[in-house]
């Protein structure tokens, strides 16, 4: 079975992980997904990722982080979705909670935050909203 959006899939499994307090969650890898991942883990919603590989497939384990019980990531959702792809400028870059959360954006130079977008003054497909 293929799914019409992995990276909603992957948002969506995090999200249900941490409601049920789960120490981690296991999802079908790529190399987006691990991108995703990795700026997750440098700005500090999650503890680490890895990658298992099976024996034709790769699974993408991310290890998710709590605070006093409390998850870290309040809210995770998709904002440019396969039907309705939402593109900005580095100029018009949104800030999520007034700075408190990030913006992950796919731009030419790679997947990062939109605070980094913006430093290098570079545009892009807003993958989600973080905070």
């Amino acid at each position: 079975m293929s799914l019409s959006d992995p990276i909603g899939d992957m948002l969506a499994r995090i999200k249900n992980a941490q409601i049920r307090a789960h120490k981690s969650v296991n999802l079908p890898s790529s190399k987006f997904k691990i991108k995703i991942a990795d700026v997750l883990k440098e700005e500090g919603f999650i503890i680490d990722y890895k990658i298992i590989d099976n024996d034709n497939k790769s699974i993408l384990e991310i290890k998710l982080k709590y605070n006093y019980g409390n998850p870290v990531i309040n809210s995770i959702e998709r904002v440019s979705r396969p039907g309705r792809r939402i593109f900005s400028s580095a100029e018009s870059l949104p800030k999520i909670n007034n700075g408190l959360g990030i913006a992950i954006v796919s731009t030419p130079k790679g997947v990062m935050t939109d605070v980094n977008a913006r430093k290098k003054k570079v545009g892009g497909e807003i993958i989600c909203k973080v905070f």
